[in-house]
């Protein structure tokens, strides 16, 4: 009697297992991937407008349509994603914790970020440029930054590189953030800032800034936007598929004429996947 108690509850507790695992199997793989579930968590940033920006309608951006396109293509509808901020510095770590599926946050791909994280794509080929007035005819290269402010953002690196590497005239000024800047260059207090060009174009787009300000059109440096990835995810194969056709059929150049086309953003072709520019 005994032992039939014994078993029974035994099988009780099996049962009550394997419904418990049943449950949870749909959300995540073990290589922390989802496939089909109810939710599927996506970095971007928060603050970047034409590139990931949240507003109080919603989300916006580049990144944020070709996130959503990424994620339909995974089987998850628009009111299935839950938006995570992914500031620049938490990035890897973001990824290694699982607390986000994948991240597309003009996130470029690196030697140094690959030995920590996966990345699909690339699907952006940027570069480091200069915004200037839209009346300012007399920067027209890099060296005619020369004695010319330029805007330098706390805790970026752009603007010191261009004084350090093609204009070691220019005239740091340093201000908190791209907005900041953005108002000093309207208001004339400096003359240019940098930093890349999708993400310059994307605040000249704004309504109140259309038709103030211009690119230089230098391409600095090369900067590869890749979707990232936990280390060893499978989602970076499929999520690599899913790009390819976004630009086949046409919603990849519908996104960057829609995000970056108000400030006459030239753009790259879309990059094949696996193609770095160095």
């Amino acid at each position: 009697m005994k032992l039939r108690k014994v078993t029974a509850a035994s099988a009780a507790v099996l049962a009550l297992a394997v419904t418990a695992t049943a449950c949870g199997s749909g959300d995540k793989d073990d290589n922390g991937s989802s496939g089909g579930g109810k939710k599927i968590t996506i970095g971007i940033k928060f603050d970047q407008p034409g590139i990931g920006q949240k507003t109080p309608q919603g989300y916006s951006g580049f990144d944020v349509d070709v996130a959503t396109y990424v994620a339909k293509k995974l089987g998850y509808k628009a009111d299935q994603i839950q938006w995570k901020e992914s500031k620049s510095a938490d990035r890897e770590n973001m990824l290694k914790r699982g607390d986000v599926d994948f991240i597309a946050a003009s996130y470029s791909i690196t030697p140094e970020r690959q030995q920590l994280v996966d990345f699909a794509g690339p699907y952006l080929l940027a570069h480091q440029d200069v915004l200037i007035r839209a009346d300012d005819n007399s920067i027209k290269s890099p060296a005619d930054l020369n004695s010319k402010k330029l805007c330098s953002v706390t805790g970026s690196t752009s603007a010191q590189n261009v004084h350090d590497k093609l204009a070691p005239k220019a005239q740091l000024q340093k201000y908190p953030t791209y907005s900041a800047c953005l108002t000093g260059l309207q208001n004339k207090a400096i003359d240019a800032l940098t930093t890349d060009d999708s993400i310059l174009a994307g605040y000249a787009a704004q309504s109140n800034f259309k038709g103030k300000f211009k690119l230089g059109g230098f391409k600095m440096t090369n900067e590869n936007y890749g979707i990232g990835v936990k280390k060893g995810s499978d989602l970076k194969a499929k999520i690599n598929k899913a790009l390819e056709e976004m630009v086949a059929d046409g919603s990849w150049q519908k996104a960057v004429d829609k995000n970056f086309g108000p400030a006459n953003y030239k753009n790259e072709p879309a990059p094949k996947i696996g193609n770095v520019v160095s």
